[in-house]
């Protein structure tokens, strides 16, 4: 999938220096505002058409139709053919190995501080 190939190479630095600079609270936000720029605004959810409308917000105007296909599909996990919030935001985590890892991290420190608060 050549365009997600060039969106990952893109993301995998862009997306963890986010992080570093906003936490995990703020990187989230900056997803959401993400996805309402890219979607449809009549159906909530982004299709291959706001994609290619909308993708010159991420610069991305240069990927071909093929491509923006491709991340689609990447992302489309329900078969819908669109993706919805989490889709998009589990794509864009995707994208970055790097922030998949600290990810991970703050999940478990998010459950350990639950099961702290929780007594157990």
């Amino acid at each position: 999938m050549p365009g997600v190939e060039k969106i990952r190479a893109d993301f995998e630095d862009l997306l963890p220096a986010m992080a570093n600079k906003l936490g995990g609270e703020g990187l989230i936000n900056e997803l959401c505002n993400g996805f309402q720029l890219l979607m449809d605004k009549d159906r909530g959810v982004i299709t291959m058409e706001s994609l290619r409308r909308n993708s010159s917000f991420l610069g991305l105007q240069d990927l071909s139709d093929d491509e923006l296909t491709s991340m689609v599909k990447e992302g489309d996990l329900d078969g819908d053919g669109a993706l919805n919030q989490m889709e998009f935001c589990v794509l864009m985590f995707r994208l970055s190995p790097e922030l998949m890892q600290e990810s991970r991290f703050w999940l478990e420190e998010a459950f350990e501080e639950e099961l702290k608060s929780d007594g157990l």
